[in-house]
């Protein structure tokens, strides 16, 4: 396992994020021999947020670090200010203070190494969400926060305003990155940094080296091969709907018979040669990753050793004909 560091926290971060949308304490005694798994292949980092399950994936994961007594050794990331069947807009001072001490609850913690905002209001200012979360961190309920799904003005505005305030400032970020390119948006606001429209974004965290979390790492499956020029029409009316919607065009076809070509290459599966190339960007990346069985994270795992040159990542995301 390969680690990395987040400003603010003194433990290694597991480089492999494991999201916990499928654990669950409807079976608890399975959601907690999966996380001894995935802990066990040296992943430390796990992603959760209240929405998640309505707070299932916090009361498994909350249940399972109260019963391995390991949470000084476990980074969790939890996310609030996320819209709810009340209100669409909950990007405030006071619903990040309720969605907070809500997980911390569920977490059986009195703390969260990193904090997200997990959804953005561009009419919202910044500067008392600053000021509410540098609170948390001065009252020990967070370590470190950031955003999901925030732009990288929003970001920069942000921390301008911490700056000029001797304040903590964001210090990670959460946007969707893979070598499948977004067609469409998975729900309103989602944001992106794969493709030739992500490139402004991109140059922007490999010159900041803020850490990436990306989200959707495997693009919902995509890289799976259950999703076929051919079958498009037909699959897309039952699991993959959604994959097919977003990521079913004919580039992405492009992409991932590139990496299916590679992987057959190099012995590998086409799911590491589509990790591998978010693993080798120059951004310093975490990918997160819903992996339901200790297998497939093993696998994941391994992704992390593959070396790609720069022709072949070039080649992979369709920049180049020739690798």
């Amino acid at each position: 396992m390969k680690y990395g560091r987040v400003e603010g926290i003194e433990k290694p971060v597991s480089r492999l994020v494991q999201g916990t949308l499928m654990v669950s304490t409807d079976d608890l005694e399975a959601s907690i021999d999966f996380l001894d798994g995935i802990r066990a292949l040296g992943c430390n980092s796990f992603d959760t947020a209240p929405v998640y399950g309505n707070g299932e994936s916090e009361r498994a994961l909350g249940a399972w670090m109260d019963r391995r007594d390991n949470r000084s050794d476990v980074f969790i990331l939890s996310k609030g200010g996320h819209p709810n069947a009340d209100r669409d807009r909950r990007v405030t001072v006071f619903d990040i203070a309720s969605d907070l001490f809500d997980s911390l609850a569920r977490l059986r913690t009195d703390y969260i190494d990193l904090y997200l905002l997990h959804r953005d209001d561009p009419g919202v200012p910044v500067g008392p969400l600053v000021e509410a979360l540098n609170e948390h961190v001065s009252e020990g309920r967070i370590r470190a926060f950031g955003g999901s799904n925030w732009t990288v003005n929003r970001i920069r505005e942000a921390n301008l305003y911490a700056e000029n305030r001797g304040l903590r400032p964001f210090v990670a970020s959460s946007p969707n990155f893979s070598l499948a390119v977004r067609m469409n948006e998975i729900w309103e606001g989602c944001l992106s940094i794969s493709g030739p429209r992500g490139a402004e974004e991109r140059a922007w965290y490999r010159e900041s080296q803020m850490p990436v979390f990306s989200w959707s790492s495997l693009a919902q499956g995509f890289f799976s091969g259950l999703l076929t020029r051919e079958n498009i029409n037909q699959t897309a009316n039952t699991l993959t709907v959604g994959c097919a919607q977003v990521y079913g065009y004919e580039e992405n076809f492009n992409r991932l018979e590139r990496a299916t070509e590679l992987a057959g290459d190099r012995g590998r599966t086409v799911a590491q040669i589509a990790l591998a190339y978010l693993f080798n960007q120059p951004q310093n990346v975490f990918t997160v990753s819903g992996c339901r069985s200790v297998e497939e994270s093993r696998l994941n795992r391994e992704a992390m050793e593959i070396r790609l040159t720069p022709d072949e990542l070039d080649w992979l995301d369709l920049r180049s004909e020739r690798r």
